[in-house]
């Protein structure tokens, strides 16, 4: 019988790569892409769970997808904020 650890693991590594895929999919929103690459980091800290490394996972968890997502988010918001020159 198959391990049930392996089978979440590929399903993990299943939608990291479909989230990743979206992440930089020409002609989707800046907002998609920021929240898929977000998706992909939490993915990877809920894969780093399974492999029984819970420091990195939660390094991943609150810097990856937390933080990052947060400065992307903060950033767009001011770019879009300016007028051209």
């Amino acid at each position: 019988m198959i391990e049930l650890r392996l089978v979440f693991g590929a399903v993990l590594a299943i939608a990291m790569i479909s989230a990743a895929i979206m992440a930089i999919w020409p002609g989707r929103s800046r907002a998609i892409a920021i929240l898929a690459a977000g998706a992909v980091s939490l993915f990877a800290s809920i894969m780093f769970l399974l492999l029984a490394a819970p420091d990195v996972a939660m390094t991943e968890a609150a810097i990856g997808s937390g933080l990052t997502t947060f400065l992307f988010f903060f950033v767009l918001g001011r770019v879009r904020g300016r007028k051209d020159d």
